[in-house]
């Protein structure tokens, strides 16, 4: 007993230092360090309820400066650091697998500048994801990456997992519109890794390093984006399939027909009915699936695309095509597709979302796949995702306090991933590897290509200190 005393108050020193230190960084209002305060930050949206390990402090660095001081403080004292901005991630990147320092950016959240002659942008990384959109709108400019949660979703995060979303198809993810970031390493040395320039091949791509690489390597504290013109006009579809083959040959000749949609993702019929139930806004909910379908670019050139687009759809036998003619209308169909993650926590108190990529060939055997799977399980299940790139997502629904649901979810994302790797497919699209998923990535990484990505994490963390126990 006289020895767990001892232990307990050298750690309690210990963590009391700590928070000290923190405190002349950033100042006592950037701190947190309470029990509660601490659990809520050692969460995320992987709906692990009960973290096993939490962090020591909460700290709210407020420019680049602080978090250079912080992580020098960090690599001297060998404290873990893991970077967090809204917490919506769903593999488990900014848990705290060690005790040590979370560095929230919400308070790093300034548009530095925005550049319509240079088509660029400069942010810190609290910066959400859709106010970035609608102030390049400001200026007739277009930032397409849109996860599902734009609302919350923070610049910061979307760049260390390489975030997605529905326009993905047709104008790339993050990784394809940043072209430089500032960088705090891990002993707190900072650097740039690209420049303002739309074009630059000068020596090695470390832009792209950093991007994807959930704050292992690095922590961004500012990116410059590029941008593109905003397109002129849009039109927006429902079209309903009796038959999951239909909606992946009318995606197919849709490509065919040298029509590039800026967005094609699908929903199943589980999907319809249960966002339907959710938020009323006219959906078909005896069809098998729908495709949801959005054109952009110049007014004059859009009419025809629609067309075809319509006619190809009933080539392919769609049984009911829902058409938008207003905003309000284009508005609704977007939110039913959008409340999918939401309508979905109506059928049970936990939602457990997944994410993998196949070739487009494999996308009905994946769905069909996914569905025997759940089905096997017994786990209510609604599909849904970017056909277009074959990226899909199966949101769960079940009961986490229930041990028997619980393993039988874990049984089955087993096997998810297995099917999407059988398929030629990968472990994800655009949500990340996290904790969730790192006990998978030797199945889905050549065994070279894994031993590099250990050396380089350990050349640029040496103590392993930066988001340490995540990927692999």
């Amino acid at each position: 007993m006289k020895y767990n005393f001892v232990m307990l108050n050298t750690i309690l020193k210990i963590t009391n230092n700590l928070v000290g230190s923190m405190e002349k960084i950033v100042g006592k209002d950037n701190v947190l360090s309470s029990y509660e305060e601490r659990f809520v930050y050692s969460t995320d949206s992987t709906n692990i309820t009960n973290p096993k390990d939490l962090a020591d402090v909460i700290v709210f660095p407020e420019n680049t400066a602080q978090v250079s001081k912080i992580m020098k403080y960090a690599y001297a004292k060998n404290i873990a650091v893991v970077a967090r901005s809204a917490g919506t991630n769903l593999c488990g990147a900014c848990l705290p697998k060690r005790k040590g320092i979370i560095l929230d950016f919400s308070r790093m959240d300034k548009i530095l500048e925005i550049s319509k002659d240079n088509l660029i942008c400069k942010v810190q990384p609290g910066v959400v994801v859709e106010d970035l959109q609608k102030a390049v709108e400001e200026f007739d400019l277009f930032y397409p990456p849109d996860p599902s949660n734009l609302k919350v979703s923070m610049i910061g995060g979307s760049i260390g997992l390489s975030s997605g979303g529905p326009h993905t198809f047709k104008y790339g993810s993050t990784k394809d519109y940043i072209i430089d970031l500032e960088v705090v390493l891990a002993d707190g040395s900072i650097m740039h890794t690209g420049s303002s320039c739309s074009k630059n091949v000068t020596g090695y791509n470390m832009t792209q390093l950093f991007v994807g690489s959930e704050g292992t390597l690095g922590i961004v504290t500012q990116a410059t984006i590029r941008l593109i013109p905003k397109p002129e006009a849009k039109r927006v579809m429902l079209a309903y399939f009796d038959d999951l083959e239909d909606t992946s040959r009318t995606v197919n000749e849709i490509i065919s027909n040298l029509i590039t949609p800026s967005v094609i993702d699908l929903m199943d019929k589980n999907t319809l009915k249960t966002v339907e139930s959710f938020y009323p806004c006219g959906l078909q909910t005896d069809k098998t699936a729908a495709l949801l379908i959005e054109i952009d670019g110049f007014k004059s050139n859009l009419d025809e695309q629609y067309e075809k687009i319509i006619e190809i759809c009933k080539n392919n036998n769609s049984s009911y095509i829902q058409t938008a003619s207003t905003k309000e209308e284009e508005e609704r169909i977007w939110i039913s597709r959008r409340s999918s993650f939401g309508a979905t926590a109506k059928l049970a108190p936990n939602v457990l979302t997944e994410d993998v990529v196949v070739p487009r060939e494999n996308i009905v055997a994946l769905v069909k796949g996914i569905q025997e799977i759940c089905d096997k399980y017994q786990i209510k299940t609604c599909i849904m995702g970017h056909i277009g790139d074959g990226n899909i997502h199966p949101n769960m629904a079940l009961d986490l306090r229930n041990t028997e649901e619980r393993l039988n979810f874990e049984r089955a994302k087993k096997e998810l991933f297995e099917l999407a790797l059988s398929l030629n497919g990968t472990l994800s699209g655009e949500h990340g590897i996290g904790c969730e998923k790192s006990e998978f990535i030797n199945r889905a990484i050549d065994s070279n290509n894994l031993k590099m990505m250990k050396q380089i994490k350990k050349l640029f963390d040496p103590k392993n200190i930066l988001n340490p126990d995540k990927i692999f």
